[in-house]
């Protein structure tokens, strides 16, 4: 399984950026796909997660409503929008596949699969 992420830039304060994470390979079984963060110094940290099945999706308190995870089944991708950034949502983003139970998605050591990373850069 390979993941490939791509979308990432530079966008001002209170500006909008669209991520993609496309997966590939036949053995593509992973329920739920992820997206995590890391800044310059930082852990990397949980964003949003989504169902493959279901659509079911979380957040992170620090984007709730202003990101929105989604996917296309068919096509093997899932998005984040990312609304009303901020300075601080400044990051390599990275997606990530795999199976944890609901009350571990947020924990990155519980993702099998992850993709290259893709910078977002927000200027204040």
């Amino acid at each position: 399984v390979q993941l490939q992420a791509s979308g990432g830039g530079l966008a001002q304060a209170g500006g909008s950026l669209r991520l993609s994470c496309a997966a590939s390979g036949r053995s593509f079984s992973s329920n739920v796909m992820s997206w995590f963060r890391q800044a310059p110094g930082k852990e990397r940290e949980f964003v949003a997660a989504i169902t493959w099945s279901a659509g079911r999706t979380y957040y992170a308190d620090s984007v709730k409503g202003r990101f929105t995870v989604s996917r296309d089944n068919a096509q093997k991708t899932m998005f984040l929008q990312m609304n009303s950034l901020k300075p601080e949502d400044t990051a390599v983003y990275y997606c990530a596949a795999g199976n944890p139970i609901t009350s571990a998605a947020m924990q990155p050591q519980m993702y099998n699969y992850w993709g290259q990373g893709t910078l977002v850069t927000v200027s204040s």
